[in-house]
């Protein structure tokens, strides 16, 4: 069939005001890439209005000629972390073979094996208030009365270790000086995973260290982290924490001290660990105003029940659990402060003093706010009846601190 010549007419027209439209529209939709390599920003997550960063924040972004909040951080609180030197004798266990006058004279007794050696740790901390109270761990100065505390800007003084809490791992030092930096506190009780975390400390001598990274979970029970004997539910982060950095801060966006450090797991594995800054400071005003900490102590073990830890219970003890949620109590200790207010084995705990409770660290966290004499109405559900249980906590055996 052949194409008549109006035919072809309006085809080519066609195309021509296709390809017109096509050309006009390219030099609309097209963005010139010029503008965007000379502005150069970088997107950030802009902190809270507060924050020291709000100067150079500007609709989100932030060039990259100014100062980013971290540094800023770190500008403010560095001067106040301090390195901690401890300096410690420890005795020799000498196998009895060894000291054996008759094997020594077989090999010779020029060189007598000492009875004590010396050790010596490196660690964190951060001072508190402008006249010389720090907070660090309390394995860092562990079996010491005097540590060495060194500034951020090389002055070095004696510090006298005031207390001690191996509950916590928290530890009080105290320095006869004036005028020094201080750290701002911050609140560690609504932190929310995300959140920035930013750790300063002297890992592997490395004064003045920082990392950063965000708050990877809250809550982490002791048992969960690994250490069930410590009081402490975590913050956990991905911020690296290495040997050196316990003791020193955790701080949020803002620069506040939320947590304390603590490289408390050798194999985290990317995950470091931080006691929160509220309970550091509780435990921390007690060590400085008596040098000891009272823990009440209820003298029960306890497990979050899920569907899958209510049928390991039920197939590995004799109980029958029948709830998906809760906090069962899976021991009660002899003679301790539950035992003599009569809870058992198998009771399920759902409210303390009309608070609802979900998880062990919740009933771990609000018996810890307690003072000892303080008498606890705990709301139990057991065998599928729901009674009050009035419990007295007690004072943490000196056997398990």
């Amino acid at each position: 069939m052949g194409i008549s010549l109006k035919q072809l007419a309006f085809s080519l027209t066609l195309l021509v005001i296709g390809g017109g439209a096509g050309v006009v529209g390219s030099r609309y939709l097209l963005i010139p890439k010029q503008p965007f390599q000379q502005l150069r920003t970088v997107p950030v997550i802009q902190p809270p209005t507060n924050s020291p960063v709000d100067r150079s924040v500007t609709a989100g972004i932030i060039q990259e000629r100014d100062r980013n909040f971290i540094a800023t951080a770190v500008e403010e609180v560095g001067p106040a972390v301090v390195r901690i030197n401890a300096t410690r004798k420890v005795t020799n266990q000498i196998p009895e073979a060894l000291d054996n006058p008759l094997f020594r004279r077989f090999f010779g007794d020029e060189q007598p094996i000492p009875d004590e050696r010396v050790e010596r740790g490196t660690g964190s901390g951060f001072i508190l208030t402008a006249d010389g109270h720090l907070l660090t761990n309390a394995h860092v100065v562990a079996d010491t009365d005097t540590v060495q505390v060194t500034l951020k800007d090389g002055r070095s003084f004696e510090g006298k270790v005031v207390g001690v809490d191996t509950v916590t791992d928290v530890a009080a030092v105290k320095i006869n000086a004036r005028n020094l930096p201080q750290v701002r506190i911050g609140n560690s009780n609504n932190l929310i995973p995300g959140e920035w975390a930013i750790a300063i400390g002297n890992p592997l001598g490395l004064d003045n260290t920082v990392t950063i990274g965000i708050i990877s979970a809250t809550d982490r029970s002791s048992a969960q982290v690994g250490v069930p004997d410590k009081r402490v539910t975590f913050i956990q982060t991905d911020a690296a924490i290495n040997p050196g950095n316990s003791g020193g801060p955790l701080l949020n966006a803002q620069g506040e001290v939320i947590g304390v450090n603590t490289a408390i797991r050798s194999d985290a594995q990317g995950l470091g660990f931080a006691i929160p800054i509220q309970t550091a400071a509780r435990v921390a005003n007690q060590l400085f105003s008596k040098g000891s900490v009272d823990h009440p102590f209820l003298g029960i073990k306890m497990v979050d029940l899920t569907s899958a830890t209510k049928e390991q219970i039920n197939q590995e003890t004799k109980l029958n659990v029948k709830q998906n949620s809760g906090v069962l109590i899976v021991e009660v200790i002899r003679k301790s402060p539950s035992e003599q207010s009569g809870l058992r084995e198998g009771d399920i705990i759902q409210k303390i003093n009309n608070t609802s409770v979900k998880k062990a660290s919740e009933v771990q966290q609000y018996v810890e706010a307690t003072t000892l004499g303080t008498t606890l109405a705990m709301e139990i559900n057991r065998d599928g009846k729901t009674q009050v249980i009035q419990v007295k906590p007690g004072a943490f055996p000196e056997g398990r601190r």
